[in-house]
């Protein structure tokens, strides 16, 4: 059967016409059943992200898989990190060092530091192959960068037994070579325009350059090998490489064929490592770990779960008893400060406590519930009020006659939710008949807070030890504080500074970190006096005064409306603050000009938040948050955060804020972004807990889009009203 293809316009090689025929002969043709082979571990690009060297294909890995990543050869040091958040959407984050480049001519700033990209590429499925049609994606490289390597491009994929072909068009970077005239100058001509040159500042989302310039057609095939380990690649590049920017600043980089050759060895389940020869004259090694974040397991060393012993007579239990059954509540059902009524008239019992242990609401509302019923004989309800601070979030209300045909096992499919209501918390009945609550609270744990990618440092960080303690002068009253001793920290290399009367005058509302950081070991980051209550079955209220954090103290309240269960919720908050003086222990800032730089001696800031919840299919286990308002250097605008969380607990997120303060005005970034993981300490420890480790990465630390940091965070607080961030049950082993 002949198959008519009409021309394409293709300059300076045959190769691409050659190649949309390969791949398009298949759909009409296809002998062999695809899947019947087994499917190879996909690899990953120079860049990151799943690729061949140079180029990207449309293949992606498993959702939740995280890789970490470098390549190295004699033009560029790539550092990634790549995860898949969905199912369809890949992500990469980038840092790539110039060799023999320095970020600034200037060496008493920057020093030996090399020159640095940072970079944010992503990736989306928009066809999953089938048995005629190819895997299809879309994506965008160095998106908000400078502009070293961002590009667009369409990439198509079909496998054929052991070896998976790579089609693509791209523009930009990936485009360079110019082999086919770009296509979408027939929808416009500032298409056919030059693509303009590197960005200054980065970081700015520049939606003009897209599809702009050269196109040119990529390919290539990935072979797995009979030795399952071992797997090899041919690409054809769609770059010539003669606008990189090593180029503009008087480097050669000829490339002596656009071919590319490599090979990739699976060392171990979670690392590899490659090799490969490109532009006929350049070797690249690479290695990366990975892991996934759906498959975490953890393995817990855990009071066995209690069984249900069931007793035929009414139960009456001394003091000593009731003190009994708050401990064991405590110790093997994990609600920490228990408080027990005993209502007697309408044969129910409630309990008040923190759930500090268990993620799964299931597992302790089952252990709490057995508890019960051995202790307590006779009742009809037993309720379980969930509270945070001393404030009641959510009630669980059960009835106990269906709850021990459940704990039996009396029925196929019995689940704990057959037995309970959740209600909005009600005021408990009866007499209280125990009390383990305290009101002292105290603790020491490691901090660690870092950036990424300033010209001082690639990597600036500081670690120490935080102490901190509260006490409740009431239910709802506390006063509470912490204290830093900073164990080492290499902040003494920020060297950023805004001289008053340059091209900008930015208060220095974040950028004098080196201050509070680094010249001072010992330091007070908050005292506080706070009032927290829950105003109405939905309406949470706070309210705050004193060293709220580091860099800054005064006055502020929050209100959060959140109805039980539901996938969305709304706040406020409005805070009066100044900076504190990091030459004084105690004291704030007088004077706004200090000579060579401007402070915040005062001024309001705030935000209204929406929170949601998507529920879509395609979109799985993601909160989206949006934020409103004025912040530190006076400047308004909103906040952007969105955050996904995996089958084991661990959420990746994402952040950025964007003012009414210039890109100019704003310096390098152009405007505040940052990533973060908030990994379940339960995934790294022995023992079953509801504590979390937030790791974050910011690209740069600058004056502008810069919130608050406040103690208590009512969104977070009521997290049992419908659960986010002990939403997900761990399998142990």
């Amino acid at each position: 059967m002949i198959i008519p293809i009409k021309p394409l316009i293709i300059k300076r090689s045959s190769f691409a016409l050659s190649a949309i025929t390969l791949a398009i002969l298949p759909l009409y043709s296809a002998h062999a059943d695809v899947f019947s082979y087994p499917q190879s571990p996909y690899s990953n690009s120079d860049f990151g992200g799943v690729g061949l060297m140079q180029m990207p294909t449309a293949r992606m890995h498993h959702d939740g898989e995280f890789t970490l990543g470098t390549t190295l050869n004699k033009d560029y040091y790539h550092y990634w990190v790549s995860l898949q958040l969905l199912p369809w959407f890949e992500t990469t984050i980038r840092y790539t060092q110039v060799p023999d480049t320095l970020y600034s001519s200037d060496t008493e700033f920057s020093g030996d530091t090399l020159y640095t990209d940072k970079g944010i590429d992503f990736k989306a499925r928009l066809w999953k192959e089938s048995y005629w049609l190819p895997e299809i994606a879309f994506g965008v490289r160095d998106f908000g960068g400078t502009g070293l390597f961002d590009g667009e491009y369409f990439v198509a994929n079909k496998q054929f037994g052991p070896l998976d072909f790579t089609l693509g068009l791209g523009w930009g970077y990936l485009g360079q070579r110019g082999n086919i005239s770009n296509p979408m100058c027939k929808l416009s001509d500032r298409f056919c325009a030059d693509r303009d040159g590197f960005k200054g500042n980065g970081g700015g989302f520049d939606y003009e350059r897209f599809f702009k310039g050269q196109s040119a057609i990529f390919g290539g095939v990935e072979y797995q090998t009979p030795f399952k380990p071992l797997q090899l690649k041919l690409e054809y590049d769609g770059n010539d490489y003669s606008e990189d920017f090593p180029v503009t600043r008087g480097k050669a980089m000829p490339q002596a064929s656009p071919w590319n050759i490599g090979a990739v060895y699976q060392l171990t389940d979670w690392a590899t490592a490659n090799i490969s020869y490109e532009r006929g004259n350049t070797v690249t090694f690479g290695l990366s770990v990975n892991t996934n974040f759906n498959q975490l397991k953890a393995s817990w060393l855990d009071n066995p779960a209690p069984a249900l012993a069931n007793k035929s007579s009414e139960t009456y239990l001394t003091e000593k008893q009731w003190k009994a059954l708050a401990s064991d509540l405590d110790e093997i059902a994990g609600y920490s400060d228990p408080i027990l009524f005993k209502d007697t008239e309408n044969k129910s019992l409630t309990l008040i406590a923190n759930q500090t242990k268990y993620r799964n609401r299931d597992e302790a509302q089952m252990r709490a519930g057995i508890l019960i019923n051995n202790y307590v004989n006779g009742i009809n309800t037993f309720n379980v009020i969930e509270s945070v601070d001393n404030q009641p979030i959510v009630e669980a209300s059960f009835d106990n006659y269906q709850f021990k045909k459940v704990a039996n096992y009396e029925y196929i499919g019995s689940e704990i939710s057959d037995s309970r209501k959740t209600l909005a918390p009600r005021k408990p009945t009866g007499i209280k008949v125990a009390d383990n609550s305290e009101d002292w609270n105290y603790g020491v744990a490691p901090t660690l807070k870092q950036s990424f990618g300033s010209a001082e440092g690639f990597y600036l960080f500081n670690v120490g030890l935080t102490a901190s303690s509260d006490y409740w002068l009431t239910n709802n009253l506390t006063v509470g504080g912490s204290v830093y001793v900073n164990l080492y920290d290499n902040y003494d290399k920020f060297n950023f500074d805004t001289p008053t009367g340059d091209r900008t005058n930015n208060k220095r509302v974040r950028t004098l970190v080196r201050q509070y950081i680094s010249d001072n070991p010992i330091r007070l980051d908050n005292l506080q006096l706070t009032w927290i209550d829950k105003l109405s079955d939905n309406l949470y209220g706070q309210a705050y005064g004193g060293y709220l954090e580091t860099m800054y103290g005064g006055i502020g309240g929050e209100i959060l409306y959140r109805p039980i269960e539901s996938n969305w919720a709304i706040g406020a908050d409005i805070n009066y603050v100044k900076q504190r003086d990091p030459n004084s222990p105690f004291g704030f800032y007088k004077k706004e000009n200090q000579g060579d730089y401007l402070v915040q001696t005062g001024t309001t800031v705030g935000n209204i938040s929406v929170y949601y919840q998507p529920q879509w299919d395609w979109m799985p286990n993601t909160l989206l948050k949006v934020s409103a308002g004025r912040y530190l250097a006076e400047d308004n605008g909103i906040t952007i955060d969105f955050s996904k969380q995996f089958d084991s607990g661990i959420i990746a997120g994402a952040f950025a804020t964007k003012t009414d303060m210039s890109a100019e005005d704003y310096g390098e970034g152009s405007f505040t972004k940052g990533f973060y993981v908030s990994i379940p300490f339960d995934l790294m420890t022995v023992k079953p807990s509801t504590n979390r480790a937030n790791i974050s990465w910011l690209p740069l630390t600058r004056d502008g889009g810069q919130m608050l940091g406040r103690k208590y965070q009512l969104y977070d607080m009521t997290d049992s009203r419908s659960p986010w961030y002990t939403r997900k049950a761990l399998s142990t082993n």
